[in-house]
């Protein structure tokens, strides 16, 4: 009986924690900005002005499904349709990958996700969300030109040093093995992954537009 004792005690602690953490529910891998960029069906610069809980429609059992619309001010369209975006819907609660805005049309949000059409699209807590202020100067730059040369390539986050690209296609994100698991490094901040004439990728920095037939690196 006392050999049987800790393994029931360590059994009990997991499904303690298991019920006490609803939040790991939603779990999102580290992607690069220009990774969020691209695989975003909208990306616009905006401020929240007002939210309120809607119903959309009913789940498999018949219980309303409930999400969070906000309605927006939309500043500038970096990709996306014709049509400004007028709101936004999200989960209710971060618990179920809902991201949660600041209303009140004070803070500027830059802010990608998949389109519902008619001036509606929906973000995730996994979708890139960023107040304007807490982007780097290259970041803004990239936004308007530098993301969307290099939405072929492929980045590919390096876990451990050393990491090797597969392919010639390919750009090592290596933050978070140089960083100690920072997804908001160097390369996220200052880096863009460009694909150049001869069909391979490269990092660039620099804060004028890259010319297509660079040949490495460039620095401001």
């Amino acid at each position: 009986m006392p050999t049987a004792l800790p393994s029931l005690l360590a059994w009990l602690a997991v499904l303690l924690l298991g019920r006490a953490r609803p939040a790991d529910a939603c779990s999102c891998s580290p992607i690069h900005p220009q990774q969020a960029f691209c695989n975003a069906d909208v990306v616009i610069r905006a401020k929240a002005v007002s939210a309120k809980e809607v119903d959309s429609g009913n789940d498999i059992y018949g219980n309303p499904i409930k999400r969070i619309q906000y309605e927006i001010k939309q500043i500038k369209m970096f990709k996306g349709p014709d049509q400004d975006i007028e709101f936004i819907y999200t989960a209710p609660s971060t618990a179920v990958c809902g991201r949660l805005l600041d209303t009140g049309g004070k803070k500027e949000y830059l802010i990608a996700g998949k389109s519902e059409g008619n001036g509606k699209m929906h973000i995730t807590l996994c979708d890139l969300v960023s107040t304007w202020d807490s982007l780097t100067p290259t970041q803004k730059k990239s936004l308007n030109q530098r993301y969307q040369m290099g939405c072929e390539c492929k980045i590919s986050r390096c876990l451990s040093i050393p990491c090797f690209v597969s392919s010639s296609d390919e750009c090592l994100w290596t933050d978070w093995a140089m960083e100690k698991n920072n997804v908001d490094g160097r390369q996220a901040k200052h880096y863009a992954c460009i694909k150049r004439s001869d069909g391979s990728c490269a990092w660039y920095r620099g804060m004028a537009p890259p010319k297509q037939e660079f040949l490495d690196i460039e620095d401001p």
